[in-house]
Formats: structure tokens, sequence, C-alpha cells
């Protein structure tokens, strides 16, 4: 290892890192010995010299090394990886209904930048980062392999790398299949609830895979009452919220797309206009419309970012029924206590905090 490529840290830094942080910052490094090339592997030194592990290297990123090893001396080669990605595909067989889940969830799987989510027979791969970007074809080729040894064949693989984070490490923004082409519909099941996800077109990897407990917590609390999803996407939260017995359940969207497959959805399971309905509109920038939506419901559901959810919380009380419910969430985890300590600001007493690889939700009255 001693010709290893390495970063040594300024005398004082790493803190985040040392108390068991995935990243180092470009502030962070003292200097970079050799020539490693971004994208490269290269061994962490503190200050000293004394080895911490080792990581990809990127100094087009403000995140300069994320963390592969706390290991100086492991060596980053397919047993390596084939280590990492059984170990994920162990956790959710021991953890979650695998029929469609998240299977790879970056830094949480040290696996730093790679999300790799199931739908029934199809893998869709969003790649954030330089150095596991150029690992990624190995790392789905050894998942795919994996999945095999357990029964389950790999209809093809989706990739879905458009996101902007990736023109902060120097990549363009990629989208396309990693296989022979598919119809990339795909009909998926998830707490009794059918799904059609469209992994080409649909948000981040088509959907909301993380969600699945929190949409299932919500069915026994909208038995019977009325239930507003104010950002209905494909429909998951209100679907389940019919599913529970709500006596009706009105979703919005902004999206035209999003309307289109809530609806798709809200056929493909039984489930008719008396019960759930959906409308394009935008309920935190439209006065109007939530005029509109009126009073009396017992249950207002905002899955959907932090400053939503911050700039929502004010104007919802309205809307609820006496005693009624504000259940918001979303993947918020570098601003949870954030979005906490406005909800409390704005009169909201928080029943129930629930969280998993960085979503969080808010159960509140």
């Amino acid at each position: 290892m001693s010709d290893t490529p390495a970063i040594r840290l300024k005398r004082g830094e790493g803190h985040a890192f040392k108390a068991g942080g995935p990243w180092i910052y470009d502030n962070e490094i003292a200097e970079i010995l050799g020539e490693p090339a971004d994208g490269g592997i290269v061994r962490i030194e503190d200050y000293n010299g004394y080895p911490l592990g080792v990581g990809f290297l990127n100094r087009a990123s403000t995140i300069a090394v994320r963390v592969l090893s706390r290991d100086a001396g492991a060596v980053i080669d397919r047993d390596f990886l084939e280590r990492r990605v059984r170990a994920a595909w162990q956790y959710r067989k021991d953890t979650v209904d695998t029929s469609s889940c998240r299977v790879i969830f970056g830094e949480s799987d040290f696996l730093p930048g790679l999300v790799v989510d199931k739908f029934a027979d199809v893998l869709v791969v969003e790649s954030l980062a330089l150095g596991i970007d150029r690992l990624k074809s190995t790392i789905l080729s050894l998942l795919v392999d994996l999945l095999k040894e357990d029964g389950i064949s790999v209809r093809g693989i989706y990739e879905r790398s458009d996101a902007k984070v990736r023109l902060k490490e120097g990549m363009e923004r990629v989208k396309g299949f990693l296989s022979d082409p598919f119809d990339p519909v795909v009909e998926i099941v998830e707490n009794g609830v059918r799904y059609q996800v469209d992994v080409a077109e649909g948000q981040k990897t088509g959907f909301f895979l993380d969600q699945k407990y929190n949409r299932l917590a919500i069915q026994p609390l909208a038995r019977g009452g009325r239930v507003l999803d104010c950002f209905t996407h494909t429909g998951a939260f209100a679907l389940n919220a019919a599913k529970g017995g709500a006596a009706e359940v009105l979703g919005v969207d902004a999206s035209e797309l999003g309307v289109a497959q809530a609806t798709q959805n809200a056929a493909l399971n039984g489930i008719g206009q008396d019960t759930y309905t959906v409308r394009i509109g935008d309920v935190l920038g439209d006065a109007v419309l939530r005029a509109d939506l009126g009073g009396g419901w017992q249950m207002v559901v905002a899955n959907i970012v932090a400053d939503v959810i911050i700039g929502l919380s004010p104007l919802v009380r309205p809307m609820l029924a006496p005693g009624g419910l504000f259940l918001c969430s979303g993947i918020i985890d570098d601003r949870a206590q954030e979005v906490a300590d406005r909800l409390r600001e704005n009169g909201w007493e928080i029943l129930e905090t629930r969280s998993a690889e960085g979503w969080f939700s808010y159960l509140c009255r």
C-alpha cells in the first residue's frame, strides 16, 4: 500500500470523518501525495501520516474524498465489491419485502454515490460520484449474478443518472438503457397496492421506494376520514389511504404526468372516483386553489422537500377538521431538525417521528 496515492488531512481537521462520516471535504486536505487521477483510489492519512482508510478522490468536487473502507490496507477489487453487494442484498432480505426495494443505498451500504432500486424484475441505477461511476458496471454485474442465486432473473437495467449533482462531480447527466431495451413501465405491488412505475420518466429512479413503510402507516390513520394528499405524484400515499378505508381522498399535483399516473394507478387497484380523485395544482403557491380545497380534512399529507414542508406548515391548519393530522415527510436528513423546529414554531405538536436512510416523517396535530 506504500505506493498507493494518498491524501493527508490538515492538523485538527476531518472531525466528521473520524466520527464515522462518509466524506472528506476539499478544505480539510493539507496535501495530495503521489499523482492520483480524479475518480481513483487514495489512502486517507491523518496529519501525521497515520493511515485511516481508503476512498475515491475527486478534485472537482467539494466532497473531495468519499470513503470506501476504514481499513487503509483494503484492496478495492472485484472481491471487495462482491462482499459489499452481497452484504447489501442480505440486509434487504433480512429486513424488507424484496419484491421491490432499494437494494443499494450509497453511503449506507459503503458504496458511496450509488443507488440501485429493484422494481419487480427491473433494476434502476443512479450514479452520483465519479469514482463509483467507474465501478458501476462491475457492481451491476455482481448484483445480477447474486439475484440469480436466489432465483431472480433481471429483465433489464435502466440508468437514471440525470440529477444535477453530477455536474458538481464533473460528470454529464445521463439516462438510458444499460441492457437490451425493454418496456420502462413496470408493474409493482407494495403494501397490497398495485402501481405502474415509469422508470424512464418518473421522478428520481421512478418511485420513492424508501417511503414504503411510511405509506403503510397511513392506512389505519386514514380509516373513515377525508384525506388531502397535496403532492400526490403517482398516488402512493393517497392509494394507501384509500386502501385503509378513507371515506374520501383527493390528490393534487403540479405535474400532468403525475396526475395521469395517479389516475391510472387508482384504476389498476379498482379504486373509483367516488373514493379518490386527482387534480392539477400547486397547493403551496396557489392561494385560490387552497381556498377551493376548503376545510374539514381529517388528514393533510405533504411528501415533498424541506423548503416546501416549511412553507406549507403555516397554511395547513385552516384545511383541517378539529383534531386533524398533518403528515409531512421527505428526504430531508440534513435539515430534519430545522424542519421539526419550524413545525413547532408554526404551532404543530409532533406526535411521532420516523426516519430511515435519510428520509424523515413527522405526524403532527
